[in-house]
């Protein structure tokens, strides 16, 4: 007979994790950034301390293990992003909101109509805007969302995996059907998702041609893309060039690409979308130039391009936990099987003032890669 390990309520009594079932509060303290108004994230955040509500036969108890500072956290932190967070009422502190959206955390207890999950599963939230800067948190089980477990996968790669590698993963699954051998062009080939397109891409037998930026050092860069399986590298600077357009058509040898990704928006975006073949899908889901994407009407009349926008938070909202999962499942078996990477990452500290001027620098702190937050 098999035997679950499940920490139920009355038991967390006798461990001493709560004072009682009935109990207004658990003895479980959790930490957490928090916010009351929108605005610049250092004036707004400030450190928060309270207990955990009591455990209830249909909630669960977890405990974060890592969680990441994202440029969408501090654009809701600001009030500017489409996703707004939940104002609620923590240890007596009323209409507050913890900050950030992704992250892993670690189930502790469950309750006894919890059966979806277990005390040791790992888990990311199952929607946007349920706060991951904090150490515990309570809630329903329907709130989190289940990971594999997998071998060789680190805490980084997993606190990192709901936004940049699914937002890659779905764009090269669910817009055209890829054979091996095909083109996709990209820009933002050095941004998390492009290199997670990258990776992707190469374990999947498919190439890439990767956009990026001029700069005194491309060829670091170009190195580092290739390095990663990147197929190719050229500059946004030399997309409308004549000679260019020769180079790309040798490199691909007539198998034009079909799908082009974008997340910057503006002139050098287009330039991009006049690559794609008959019938090609352009996928934008990032505006990094703040600039308006102006499609010429020849790529709609003569090539029949569509052009689509992505949001993988929408994506998570209107598919099914069991497809979450099983994304989920192909993500880190690619993880574990070392074709898809950590990505960089730098590590903040958990205290009040590291983290104002962490998440003030979240919109541009690229340079180190990824900030994350080790609890």
């Amino acid at each position: 007979m098999l035997l679950r390990t499940i920490i139920r309520p009355q038991q967390l009594t006798r461990l001493g994790l709560v004072r009682a079932y009935s109990s207004s509060s658990s003895d479980i303290v959790a930490k957490a950034m928090v916010f009351s108004n929108y605005g610049q994230p250092s004036d707004v955040l400030r450190w928060h301390s309270y207990r955990l509500p009591p455990l209830t036969s249909d909630s669960v108890y977890v405990k974060f293990l890592a969680s990441p500072i994202n440029p969408a956290d501090v654009n809701m932190i600001q009030g500017v992003y489409p996703i707004k967070p939940t104002f609620q009422t923590l240890g007596g502190m009323n209409d507050v909101a913890v900050g950030g959206n992704e992250g892993v955390a670690e189930v502790i207890a469950v309750g006894d109509n919890v059966s979806s999950l277990k005390v040791g599963d790992e888990v990311v939230m199952a929607k946007s805007g349920y706060g991951t800067w904090r150490t515990h948190a309570a809630g329903l089980a329907t709130d989190f969302q289940l990971l594999p477990s997998a071998d060789n996968v680190s805490l980084i790669q997993k606190a990192t995996i709901s936004v940049n590698p699914c937002t890659a993963y779905r764009m090269l699954k669910d817009f055209i059907q890829l054979k091996q051998g095909d083109y996709i062009i990209q820009n933002g080939g050095n941004s998390a998702v492009g290199q997670a397109v990258i990776q992707l891409a190469k374990a999947w037998g498919l190439n890439t041609i990767n956009v990026v930026r001029n700069r005194p050092d491309i060829d670091k860069l170009r190195d580092e893309l290739t390095e990663l399986g990147g197929t190719h590298v050229i500059t946004d600077d030399v997309l409308g060039s004549h000679e260019t357009r020769k180079l790309v058509k040798s490199w691909t040898g007539g198998n034009t690409p079909l799908l082009g990704l974008n997340c910057v928006g503006g002139k050098s975006a287009v330039e991009m979308a006049k690559y794609l073949g008959i019938n090609g899908k352009y996928v934008t889901y990032g505006a990094m130039s703040k600039s308006p994407l102006s499609i010429p009407a020849s790529l709609l009349i003569f090539k029949n391009i569509s052009f689509h926008g992505f949001w993988v938070s929408k994506w998570g909202e209107i598919h099914s936990p069991e497809e979450r999962y099983a994304m989920f499942k192909d993500i880190t078996q690619l993880m574990s099987q070392g074709q898809l990477g950590e990505p960089k990452w730098s590590q903040v500290q958990w205290d009040e003032q590291t983290m104002k001027q962490a998440v003030d620098q979240g919109i541009s702190g690229f340079a180190t890669g990824k900030q994350i937050i080790l609890f």
